[in-house]
């Protein structure tokens, strides 16, 4: 018996180039994983760090004030979390006081590295 019609190309069923459409889809997720995912480009590397000032500690000032800054300033903070954790009632109290503890933790690090750099005897 004679077939009129070829028969058609054996095509991969997982091929993305089912139509034209899925084709430009593809390039277009092709360049995009290429852009977020591909090795960093030259120009980016070669870019200096430039730190943003706006909220930058003063370059000139020495370790022991910075150091006793943060310590106050997280001192501050355990006390605010506390007085924050006497209001609350539940699983989120349990959470404030799993917060308060290590910024308590973290005042009690840089209270020793402020000991060590600055001896209190």
């Amino acid at each position: 018996m004679f077939k009129i019609t070829p028969n058609p190309p054996v095509t991969d069923p997982a091929s993305p180039y089912e139509s034209p459409d899925s084709k430009k889809f593809h390039e277009a997720a092709e360049r995009a994983l290429d852009h977020y995912l591909g090795p960093p480009t030259a120009e980016i590397m070669a870019a200096p760090y430039k730190p943003n000032a706006l909220y930058m500690a003063s370059p000139e000032s020495d370790n022991e004030s910075l150091l006793a800054d943060a310590s106050e300033t997280l001192g501050s903070a355990t006390v605010m979390l506390q007085n924050h954790v006497a209001m609350v009632e539940g699983t989120h109290r349990k959470t404030l006081q799993g917060i308060a503890q290590v910024v308590m933790l973290a005042e009690l690090a840089v209270n020793r590295v402020l000991d060590r750099l600055v001896p209190t005897e």
